[in-house]
C-alpha cells in the first residue's frame, strides 16, 4: 500500500525529522539505562525513585490522555458534530481534581506501586488483585491495537510506509526505551513528545488559518456550517452531546476509570 498520488509524500527533510524523533526517544531510554541506578531496582524502574519533579510528571500525564485516537478523532468529531465536544475539558478538569484530592493521597501514603496492590490490601485477596490486573491488560491490548494503528494509518497515507512497517517502527521504539530506561525514560520521552505535538498543533492551526484567510474566516465558516454550539441542555438521551451527558455523565464514567 503506497501513498495516494494526490497527497505529497515525505521529502528527505521529513524523513530526517521523523528519524530524529525516533532516535531522540530511543536516546532518552539509553541515557536513563546508563545513568543513576541504571534501573537495577524495581523501585527505580517502576517509580523513578519517587523523586521526579512535578512538571515532567504533569506533562507526561497530559500526554497519556492524548493518543493518536484523540489527535485524529477530536478534530473530526468537531467538524462533523460541532463544538459541544469541547465541554469534555470541563468534566476532565473536575475529574482530575477529584483524583488528585481523593484517590492519590491514599495511594501515596500507602506507598503503593499500582492500583491493583490497593485492591489486594482493601479486599485482602490476591485473586482480586490478579483479576483486576488481567482485566486492565485485556483492555489495554485492545486499546493499544487501535492507538498504534491510527498513527500507522496516517504515516501510510503521507509516506507510503506499509501499515506493518509503521506499526513495528512505532511499537519497537516505544518498547525499547520503556524496557531499558524505566519510568524516568517514559516521563522524559513524554515531555519531548508533548513539545513535538504542541509544535505540530500550532503549525496546523496557524497554516490552516492562513490558507483560508485568517482565524476570523475560520470562525465564520464554522458559524455558517452550524458547528459552533456550547448551549445544548437537552435531556434527550438520543442527542449525541449535551451539557448533561458530557459534564455530568462523563464525570461519573471518568471518575470510575481514574479509581481503577
Amino acid at each position: 500500500m503506497t501513498a495516494s498520488p494526490n497527497i505529497p509524500s515525505f521529502a528527505i527533510a521529513d524523513y530526517v525529522i521523523f528519524s530524529l524523533l525516533l532516535a531522540v526517544s530511543a536516546g532518552i531510554g539509553i541515557f536513563h539505562a546508563l545513568t543513576g541506578g541504571r534501573q537495577k531496582t524495581t523501585h527505580e524502574f517502576l517509580m523513578a525513585n519517587r523523586n521526579m519533579n512535578p512538571a515532567p510528571v504533569a506533562m507526561s500525564l497530559t500526554v497519556s490522555f492524548m493518543s493518536a485516537i484523540t489527535i485524529l478523532g477530536t478534530p473530526a468529531e468537531h467538524y462533523v458534530y460541532g463544538s459541544m465536544y469541547s465541554l469534555f475539558g470541563i468534566s476532565y478538569t473536575l475529574v482530575m481534581i477529584c483524583a488528585a484530592e481523593l484517590y492519590m493521597p491514599v495511594f501515596y501514603h500507602l506507598r503503593l506501586t499500582s492500583a491493583y496492590e490497593y485492591l489486594e490490601i482493601r479486599f485482602n485477596s490476591k485473586l482480586i488483585r490478579i483479576m483486576g490486573a488481567i482485566t486492565f491488560m485485556c483492555q489495554m491490548v485492545l486499546y493499544m491495537g487501535i492507538a498504534i494503528y491510527a498513527p500507522s494509518l496516517a504515516l501510510n497515507a503521507v509516506t507510503g510506509f506499509t501499515l506493518w512497517g509503521s506499526v513495528l517502527t512505532c511499537g519497537l521504539v516505544c518498547t525499547f526505551y520503556t524496557t531499558i530506561g524505566g519510568m524516568k525514560a517514559v516521563l522524559w520521552t513524554d515531555v519531548f513528545q508533548l513539545g513535538v505535538m504542541i509544535a505540530g498543533f500550532l503549525a496546523v492551526i496557524i497554516q490552516g488559518s492562513i490558507n483560508v484567510g485568517g482565524w476570523g474566516k475560520v470562525m465564520e465558516i464554522c458559524e455558517e456550517g452550524g458547528r459552533i454550539e456550547f448551549d445544548n441542555f437537552s435531556f434527550d438521551p438520543t442527542v449525541r452531546h449535551s451539557f448533561w451527558s458530557i459534564c455530568i455523565g462523563e464525570i461519573g464514567r471518568a471518575s470510575c476509570r481514574e479509581r481503577v
